[in-house]
């Protein structure tokens, strides 16, 4: 009878020992498979420079929740990058008007905010001096200025660009971005050349540099007396390319285009001197260096 009362209360203690280890496994189980990982950001280039654009590429473990890019109290806005819904990337363009020094950026998602400091260098633009009469003189039409605004406002959700831009035009550069200018001997404070010229022979094809939707077509005839004949490419996202100064434009608007296609000629429409085209790279508004766009790509 004794013994028999030590067996059953062993048994009960195996089972109840049995039953904890049990739990005690699943327990470990559901730790193991459902880690925590907290928000994951990276930011390119690292050492920014003036000009550059910065790529914010965001990882998440809740696919559907988009988090959110800011810095100097302006939001960016953020895209999908992969079918899963757990990738998102958000484009920061900046100036050689933008003071260097340290950029901070923050980035909220899955309950959390995370600020980031990156460092924007100076770069040193070339500086020319340019007397300006005649045609050159002349004031940009409202029709013109209120379409190449409303242009440069375009943020769409679909992403046209693959890879690397293409150079628009096989000329020579005759103008760099970034430059500053004195006109006339008065310092222009606020401007910048925003894009790169090609000095060619009039009549020479332009390409677009990447894939997307023609969202601009200006005429010099129509009221584009400073930008000349004009085409504006959507490339999605709020990446734009315009072009100016053209002898013949080759695409209508809410063409779709592909990278490599012609869209048109070089010419000295509009506020020009002589055949060259202007290719002027815009992110947000905000006209920035084509330069990485076409050496290192963003994607």
């Amino acid at each position: 009878m004794f013994v028999s009362s030590i067996e059953s209360g062993l048994t009960t203690y195996l089972k109840s020992l049995k039953k904890s280890l049990t739990l005690a496994i699943a327990a470990g189980f559901v730790v193991v498979t459902s880690p925590v990982r907290a928000l994951e950001v990276r930011l390119t280039p690292e050492n920014p420079k003036q000009g550059d654009t910065i790529s914010v590429t965001i990882k998440t473990d809740r696919p559907g929740e988009k988090p959110t890019v800011s810095m100097k109290q302006r939001s960016y806005p953020v895209f999908s990058s992969n079918n899963y819904g757990d990738s998102y990337r958000a484009l920061i363009p900046t100036s050689p008007l933008d003071q260097s020094g340290k950029l901070s950026i923050r980035v909220t998602g899955e309950g959390e905010t995370k600020n980031f400091s990156v460092w924007l260098s100076p770069r040193s633009f070339p500086t020319q001096r340019i007397r300006i009469s005649g045609r050159g003189s002349g004031s940009a039409t409202k029709l013109e200025l209120d379409r190449v605004r409303a242009f440069k406002k375009l943020v769409t959700s679909q992403k046209f660009w693959q890879g690397k831009f293409l150079r628009p035009n096989a000329g020579r550069v005759s103008t760099v971005f970034g430059v500053r200018r004195y006109y006339n001997g008065v310092f222009a404070k606020n401007y910048y050349h925003r894009g790169v010229d090609y000095a060619s022979g009039h009549g020479s094809p332009v390409i677009t540099p990447a894939a997307g939707r023609v969202a601009l077509v200006g005429r010099e005839a129509g009221g584009f007396k400073v930008h000349g004949n004009t085409v504006g490419i959507d490339h999605g996202q709020g990446v734009l390319s315009i072009f100016l100064h053209l002898s013949r434009i080759d695409v209508r608007e809410g063409q779709l285009v592909k990278p490599g296609q012609r869209i048109g000629a070089v010419g000295s429409t509009g506020a020009s001197t002589g055949p060259h085209l202007h290719w002027g790279l815009y992110v947000h508004g905000v006209a920035v260096d084509p330069v990485p766009w076409r050496f290192e790509g963003i994607d």
